[in-house]
């Protein structure tokens, strides 16, 4: 009989790790208390229409290649996907604007009429340098096993490579890295805000962050459908390998017998019975007692000052004016600096950079073209908040202010919304109530200062069965490096699996056999 797997969570990690389990002979079960799957990848309806609620950048498209192969698919079998010719339209201004291509040559003709020679050959040394660090970091750290400090992770590298050690750059501020290549500041600007993909300060980080222009730069593809279509492609490949979904019900205590998992029992009374389980929750539903006092001890606790951001998102469906969109598009502060100094003090940006992913320009396929109605189409706007929703609640004034500046950094660089468009808004209040005990943080931990990225949260926990997984734990946030952890959740699984299975037989003369996990009570 093989082992069962139960999982908390049908997030992007949740997924994974429930179709490659299956696809390696588990039993896996995946609990879920919402109605749909993908966490955070999820839609909200507005004016009569769905329109993205989550992730809408998609990169690493190799990390679910490799996840359908492996349960004997493909992905296009599955989503239409097809590579974006334009990563990010960026403004500063009315006048000021700069789009970055898939085409690196282009995006470095690009900055070279809008900055000059000198910045072009910036971002020349600048992409270079990316490169070598996203190819130190790749296999060991990002695609690898947990390291918890620096050492490690200098031992899988190899002290014969000490100097493309040293490239990591992790005692180096990112802020005045990007310096070192850019004396436009718009430009560091630009490349400053990758650090926020990972819900981190860029005054604050180290200079490793720089890899994330990389896995940019080496291709941003666009779904039909959206983030959430690939979660239910997820879906759909987990229950092809024979993974059950109980979605619309809540995990309400990990079981344990013997100082090991044997379970999850539900909101309604019901016991899911297992040998293994994968929380893919934020580590600090764990540390707070969200799943019981027992699986409280599992994982260190994480200060509240130590979350990554969170963000006010606004989802509507209007007509826009004056600016040529196209599916990502950035509108930057005046004043980067005191955006994130406003952040830092708890408040909501004065004068906030803000993101609109237009959702029916450049995506759409000619095979499903979404209509565009009454001239209305569907935005997402992101401006980035302090992560406090468990503390703090927005009031209507400050919203109607936070909606104002959003505005106005937009109208700024030329862009117009209506001016009553229908629309629903996320605060940190929101993300908290979706996400329990962060606060409202939509990245985990945040990667300020050299040791952040070691002390996120890895697959074991200290309750044996008990693994972790999603965009809050090891390797970091976003979309592939959630899918990441789920993977590493499964490889451990399996390799605790075949450890048990090679000492189950055997027995000390006169001492104790190992308890198979199989035999013990269901709670």
């Amino acid at each position: 009989m093989s082992e069962k797997v139960a999982i908390i969570g049908a997030g992007i990690g949740g997924l994974a790790s429930a179709a490659m389990l299956s696809a390696r002979g588990f039993n896996v079960t995946v609990i879920e208390k919402e109605s749909w799957v993908g966490g955070k990848a999820r839609t909200v309806e507005v004016d009569g229409q769905r329109i993205e609620a989550g992730p809408t950048v998609f990169t690493m498209r190799d990390v679910f290649d490799e996840i359908f192969r492996a349960c004997d698919a493909k992905l296009d079998d599955f989503i239409q996907v097809r590579q974006a010719e334009v990563i990010a339209r960026h403004a500063w201004d009315d006048s000021g604007r700069l789009d970055l291509f898939a085409d690196p040559i282009r995006s470095e003709e690009a900055i070279g009429d809008f900055a000059g020679a000198k910045a072009a050959a910036g971002y020349r040394a600048f992409r270079a340098e990316a490169r070598r660090i996203h190819e130190v970091l790749d296999k060991p750290f990002m695609r690898g096993d947990k390291s918890y400090t620096p050492l490690p992770m200098m031992w899988r590298i190899g002290l014969h490579r000490i100097g493309d050690a040293m490239a990591m750059r992790p005692f180096d501020n990112f802020w005045n890295a990007l310096g070192e290549h850019f004396d436009d500041p718009r430009l560091q600007q630009l490349f400053g805000r990758y650090s926020t993909y990972c819900g981190s300060d860029p005054f604050q980080s180290p200079a490793t962050l720089m890899l994330i222009a990389h896995t940019e730069a080496k291709g941003v593809w666009l779904i039909n459908g959206g983030i959430s279509a690939l979660a239910r492609a997820l879906r759909k490949l987990a229950e092809s390998k024979g993974v059950q979904f109980r979605t619309g019900t809540s995990a309400a205590q990990i079981l344990t017998e013997n100082r090991r998992v044997s379970g999850v029992r539900l909101t309604n009374g019901d016991t899911v019975t297992a040998d293994f389980v994968i929380s893919n929750a934020d580590p600090a539903a764990l540390s707070e007692g969200k799943f019981g006092a027992q699986s409280a001890s599992a994982v260190k606790a994480m200060p509240p000052q130590k979350r990554s951001l969170s963000a006010l998102v606004w989802f509507a469906h209007t007509k826009t004016k004056g600016f040529g969109l196209t599916h990502h598009n950035v509108f930057f502060s005046p004043d980067y600096a005191r955006e994130f100094a406003d952040i830092r003090a708890g408040n909501a940006p004065d004068d906030p950079t803000v993101y609109l992913c237009a959702q029916d320009r450049s995506a759409d396929f000619k095979s499903a073209a979404h209509p565009i109605k009454s001239g209305r189409e569907r935005i997402q706007i992101i401006v980035n908040a302090p992560a406090d929703g468990d503390t703090h609640d927005y009031s209507e004034q400050e919203i109607a202010q936070c909606t104002h500046t959003m505005r106005s950094t937009m109208e700024r660089c030329g862009l117009t919304l209506e001016s009553e468009m229908p629309h629903q808004l996320a605060t940190p209040q929101t993300w908290e109530g979706l996400f329990p005990a962060t606060g409202g943080a939509l990245y985990g931990r945040a990667s300020h200062g050299w040791a952040a990225s070691f002390l996120r949260q890895g697959p074991k926990t200290r309750i044996p069965g008990l693994y972790c997984a999603g965009g809050a734990t090891h390797p970091a946030a976003g979309v592939p490096m959630a899918a990441l952890s789920g993977l590493l959740a499964a490889r451990t699984i399996e390799r605790d699996r075949a450890s048990m299975r090679r000492f189950l037989p055997a027995v000390t003369r006169g001492g104790i056999s190992m308890r198979s996990a199989k035999t013990g009570s269901t709670g």
